[in-house]
């Protein structure tokens, strides 16, 4: 079956030579939903009033938690803001285009609810995201070491293993960036958004160690 993937997203309006598109739109919407949640997910757990909802949402935290633990238990609380931000985003993108209604709301002839994994340009960016944050784990973990794995001089066959490496890390962008279309069923946008952030997790995991 052939992918159906579109390279941008349709504009809303224009500021000048910037187009807003709608695919922005909900990753804004994303953002923002998350930011308040976050925000009051830590007032409540200051106050010690916790509703019925934070009782959810920290079950659902801690179940993830343990999930980051098990693949880096020595780094879990340092790796579990950033692996559980890029689930979240990945997941609620993907499940955008089935909220009901979402296709009827037009502006302009233009559908304002689209699924942000649906459109290349957000996952593109998520891909050099990710990759970029596994290159700054690396680099703070093990200094210029880090970078030594792409740049060995030492002899010609640690050179060319050095520049696979570096290939391969441009291939994480791309096998990143075209995840999250293979589907956007409920259940499927799940399993991308699990997918994204492991991947993620695991590749900072094994930036951060130091190499022999």
């Amino acid at each position: 079956m052939a992918l159906n993937i579109s390279i941008s997203a349709e504009p809303i309006f224009n500021l000048g030579r910037f187009e807003f598109t709608n695919s922005m739109l909900v990753s804004f919407l994303i953002t923002l939903v998350l930011s308040i949640l976050a925000i009051s997910f830590t007032r409540q757990l200051k106050s010690g009033k916790k509703s019925n909802f934070f009782l959810f949402i920290q079950t659902i935290l801690e179940s993830f938690y343990e999930f980051v633990q098990s693949i880096t238990p020595q780094q879990t609380n340092r790796f579990f803001p950033l692996i559980a931000s890029i689930f979240l985003f990945v997941m609620l993108a993907s499940w955008a285009g089935l909220l009901p209604g979402a296709e009827t709301i037009f502006w302009q002839g233009v559908p304002l609810i689209r699924g942000g994994t649906a459109d290349l340009n957000v996952t593109l960016g998520l891909a050099i995201f990710a990759v970029f944050s596994i290159q700054v784990y690396g680099y703070k973990s093990l200094g210029l070491k880090y970078f030594k794995k792409f740049f060995d001089f030492s002899n010609p066959i640690n050179f060319f293993v050095g520049f696979l490496e570096l290939v391969s890390e441009f291939a994480k962008v791309m096998s990143f960036a075209f995840l999250p279309f293979i589907g956007l069923e409920i259940f499927v946008g799940f399993i991308q958004a699990l997918v994204f952030a492991t991947l993620t997790l695991v590749f900072i995991n094994i930036a951060t160690t130091s190499h022999h």
